[in-house]
């Protein structure tokens, strides 16, 4: 029996690019419906013939095209028609802001750290709608944060630093996309910002549905953006129906868009402004 000798043997360091990766395993562990795989951070990671990442997308026209496109192939499997080319294009917008949206405020809902997501980080398998994200190298938090003094994490103040660091690293990260696609989706600033702030809101809140903790999601969300926040041109604005057995469920109403009701028009999203607060309720209490 070999004893030791009174000196551990030292693991891997942890950095901030591990620390984030371990997070975004346990986002998407918890999350079903984001499709993403946690990719290699090492600066050598390259991108396969299959994927365009976040910069190509707003800078190749060849790129954002094949986005489209791709997206335009899914809604005729799907939905058995041909999609005019702004609903497709907002259709990928919203899958793509709704994913990476949640891959910054994820880790802000679990861990209170922020990362930044840069456009290079993002890889998209356009055919299958998946993505791909390498972790940053750093990340936001707070003072009594362990990974705090850890090259690459800043700390700041306090809690609303912290949020103003999550609006901040989602509005640097959309901006330049929406500016990108906004014209192929036929919409406006307004508009496109709305979408952005309904996909960050969105996020939180399917996270804390799926963590069962779905009370604690909506104050977060509403704590994020209690009111319109430039760029985000309103609230997360939660509010409450009361059911038949007195339950009161929480809803919303979206700010922009996701162009869903053209796919099926028997069943605009519950969020939609064209769904009623009865047709709501009726959905709520049947679990749908």
């Amino acid at each position: 029996m070999t004893m030791a000798t009174g000196t551990a043997t030292a693991g891997p360091a942890v950095t901030a690019a591990s620390a984030l990766a371990r997070t975004y395993r346990e986002l998407v562990g918890s999350c079903e419906a984001l499709n993403v795989r946690i990719a290699s951070a090492a600066p050598a990671a390259r991108l396969d013939g299959a994927q365009l990442d976040g910069v190509r997308l707003v800078r190749s026209q060849e790129a954002l095209d094949a986005f489209i496109d791709a997206e335009a192939a899914r809604i005729r499997e799907r939905h058995g028609h041909e999609p005019r080319r702004d609903v497709a294009a907002s259709r990928a917008l919203h899958d793509y802001l709704w994913s990476v949206s949640l891959l910054m405020s994820g880790p802000w809902y679990l861990e209170r750290r922020v990362p930044r997501v840069a456009p290079q980080d993002v890889r998209i398998d356009v055919a299958a709608a998946a993505f791909e994200i390498v972790p940053g190298s750093g990340f936001a938090c707070l003072p009594d944060d362990p990974a705090a003094g850890t090259p690459g994490v800043r700390v700041v103040a306090h809690e609303e630093a912290l949020r103003a660091e999550l609006r901040a690293a989602v509005a640097d990260h959309a901006g330049p996309l929406l500016a990108a696609v906004g014209p192929h989706a036929r919409r406006r600033s307004r508009a496109l910002w709305g979408m952005a702030a309904d996909d960050l809101v969105s996020g939180i809140w399917y996270l804390g549905r799926m963590l069962d903790q779905e009370d604690r999601a909506i104050r977060a969300a509403t704590e994020l953006l209690p009111t319109a926040v430039p760029p985000f041109p309103g609230g997360a604005d939660f509010r409450r129906l009361a059911g038949r057995d007195g339950r009161r469920h929480p809803t919303r109403t979206r700010l922009g868009c996701c162009m869903y009701y053209t796919l099926d028009a028997a069943r605009a999203c519950s969020t939609c402004p064209r769904t009623c607060d009865a047709e709501r309720l009726r959905r709520l209490e049947e679990g749908g």
